[in-house]
């Protein structure tokens, strides 16, 4: 589970006035008490009012319920656009995190902004466009758990080639999703279609080294447009 994810979870299950053990919510979320201390921590620096300590247990304090979610007309506008987005343009599991991520937020909005949301005339509609690429969920995966990535890919010329590459960041245009990676092969950073992605392969993590990192391909990338369009 991921961290975030985890935290939600975690705040999840110390609602209500029931006092409980660490160790009962380590075995709940699957993680070990060290890890639990240190989301608990992670939740206070976050203004979650937790009240406990070790060997006695935790909840949320008597006045402990979330704040209110409150966000302006606008920013609803924004979030509501955004999910149907994803959900049209993004991978199935994408898409139904988009789909799940609105209904929490709808869950916790005031009736009066809870209307607000489901209401906004803004869409994202699909029309004649092909499906997400086949790959696109393995890369996605893959470039947010920093894992390698081995690639079955054709070229706009038809040409087919293996590539192991670590992958950074994916880009949306509109009509086609790029992958930025670092190209084992090319020794270099690379954008390659997904769309044009044969097969995908999702491996260990690679190391964090200067030089391949995220920031590294956005410069690179950065100084190569500048010197094309000076």
């Amino acid at each position: 589970m991921a961290r975030n994810d985890r935290l939600f979870a975690l705040t999840a299950l110390l609602r209500g006035h029931r006092v409980r053990t660490a160790e009962d919510l380590a075995s709940a979320l699957g993680v070990s008490p060290r890890t639990l201390y240190r989301d608990i921590a992670a939740l206070r620096a976050m203004g979650i009012p937790v009240d406990g300590a070790p060997g006695v247990g935790y909840r949320l304090a008597a006045e402990g319920e979330l704040p209110a979610v409150a966000f302006t007309g606008a920013e609803l506008a924004a979030l509501a656009l955004g999910a149907r987005m994803v959900a049209t343009w993004g991978d199935p599991a994408l898409a139904a995190a988009a789909k799940s991520a609105v209904a929490r937020i709808e869950a916790a909005l005031p009736a009066a902004l809870r209307s607000v949301l489901l209401g906004v005339p803004l869409y994202a509609p699909k029309w004649r466009e092909p499906d997400p690429p086949a790959a696109l969920g393995t890369v996605r995966e893959a470039t947010m758990g920093g894992l390698w990535l081995t690639l079955a890919y054709r070229d706009l010329q038809g040409r087919t080639s293996e590539r192991r590459v670590r992958p950074l960041s994916l880009h949306f245009w509109g009509r086609v999703w790029t992958l930025g990676a670092w190209c084992e092969l090319r020794q270099d950073f690379r954008a390659f279609r997904v769309d044009l992605i044969e097969a995908a392969t999702a491996g260990d993590p690679f190391p964090d080294e200067p030089g391949r990192r995220r920031e590294d391909l956005f410069h690179h990338f950065q100084s190569r447009s500048a010197s094309e369009h000076p």
